[in-house]
């Protein structure tokens, strides 16, 4: 049954069980939108549509495969069915193997990467522009990661995967840049999610000394990236590759630096003496 109304947009967000996705899914119902989340994980799907109702927003759950083009499609057609349109979409979701030497990763681990990864934006996208074309446009945002612009060692299959993301979105953007279908994709650094939450406080410590700002980021950062790329304040930006990452793609800050004749010294500027501060809220 359809409860559309011409004045609520709608975004869908695949990979919306936790983290990044489910905090986007919040961001997107407190501006105003009518959610439709997807994942595999039935219980923390229905998890965020609760809270999320229970605040007073709108929002419908679809347990989703998004490697499965009829599972992807049957998630756009929950959005269609349940909002009337689509407006913005976020896909989220990824999956591969831990980190490993290249040649130690097994070939099933690295196709269920690429499958999530790669085919699964593909199918995303595939579904979800024909939606919003039928209803005058839209935007679209994928996720990709700093390691998909610059590699990092031991990630293979993730690496791979979100350097294919990139430029899935950059021949998206070209191939309907005239028809108000606007696609980008973000490309976080190291994010306080759950994973990061459960590797401790020494590898949260060490991930937050990889970044100039010398902090991890938040989900709610990324969120709120992702909800500007879907507004009309981003109107004349497509197929952009957004850092979210404390400064890390703009090259390397050390903590020291060899000067001609007087060997190592602390890098001038640099603050490491004490904890990293964040102005806001880092919930």
């Amino acid at each position: 049954m359809s409860i559309t109304q011409p004045d609520r947009p709608v975004a869908l967000v695949a990979g919306a069980s936790r983290g990044i996705g489910a905090e986007t899914a919040r961001a997107f119902a407190a501006a105003g939108y009518a959610v439709t989340l997807g994942a595999r994980d039935a219980e923390a799907l229905a998890s965020v549509v609760d809270e999320i109702n229970a605040a007073g927003g709108h929002a419908v759950a679809a347990v989703t495969d998004v490697g499965d083009e009829d599972s992807s499609a049957a998630l756009v057609a929950c959005a269609l069915e349940r909002f009337g349109r689509l407006d913005a979409a976020f896909n989220n979701a990824t999956d591969g193997p831990l980190p490993a030497p290249l040649a130690d990763i097994a070939t099933d681990d690295f196709d269920r990467g690429i499958r999530t990864n790669v085919r699964g934006t593909f199918l995303g996208m595939k579904h979800q522009i024909p939606a919003m074309l039928a209803s005058g446009g839209g935007t679209v945002v994928n996720m990709a990661s700093v390691a998909g612009v610059r590699a990092t060692t031991n990630l293979a299959a993730y690496v791979a995967g979100k350097a294919a993301i990139i430029g899935l979105t950059e021949v998206a953007a070209l191939d309907y840049a005239d028809q108000n279908v606007r696609v980008n994709v973000v490309a976080p650094g190291p994010i306080l999610t759950h994973h990061l939450e459960r590797a401790g406080a020494d590898a949260q410590r060490l991930a937050g000394q990889s970044v100039p700002m010398q902090r991890v980021g938040t989900s709610t950062e990324v969120a709120e990236v992702v909800l500007w790329l879907c507004s009309p304040h981003s109107s004349f930006v497509t197929g952009a590759t957004i850092p979210i990452d404390g400064g890390q793609l703009a090259g390397s800050r050390p903590p020291q630096m060899y000067r001609q004749g007087k060997g190592m010294a602390p890098t001038p500027g640099r603050h490491d003496d004490g904890p990293a501060t964040h102005e806001g809220d880092p919930s």
